[in-house]
């Protein structure tokens, strides 16, 4: 294992780690270019983009996908369980998190749940439906609140 400043890493593949301690569930796909931070849960047969960052303490289902350059902020929960603890798969309704999208941290996404392209979740918010691509969201439950210009016109 590499060792770095921050503590021990686990090489995903080539170009990905993970930060220890954390779980990474079996049938993983992996881009190149991903971070995971420590005591994160990565659920079984999930899909992560390129360029993707997983900051700290965050719990991602079975059989989510999350595609390129995504940043997913500590403390997130995505979850697959429409009725839990139902222990059945074909209950399980997998979350998909589009290109280019950001994730506040602390925030929860219900299951079933697409997050569109270049979207963004403010931290802290519940996610009780899926976000169009583009939109800026926030809130418990979260609603739109701008679009993603806008949002880019206010970070500089």
């Amino acid at each position: 294992m590499k060792e770095d400043i921050g503590g021990k890493l686990v090489p995903l593949n080539a170009t990905s780690n993970a930060y220890e301690p954390c779980y990474i569930g079996k049938g993983l796909i992996a881009g190149d270019n991903i971070v995971i931070g420590a005591m994160c849960h990565i659920g079984r047969s999930v899909t992560i983009g390129d360029e993707t960052r997983i900051q700290g303490s965050t719990y991602i289902s079975d059989n989510t996908i999350i595609e390129s350059n995504v940043f997913i902020g500590p403390n997130t929960t995505i979850l697959n369980d429409k009725y839990p603890p139902s222990g059945d798969k074909e209950k399980w309704a997998p979350v998909t998190v589009c290109q280019n999208t950001v994730i506040g941290g602390g925030s929860t996404i219900l299951p079933g749940i697409t997050i569109g392209a270049n979207a963004v979740l403010g931290a802290g918010s519940v996610l009780t439906k899926s976000i169009p691509k583009d939109e800026v969201w926030k809130g418990n439950p979260a609603t739109f609140h701008m679009q993603r210009i806008d949002y880019e016109k206010k970070r500089g």
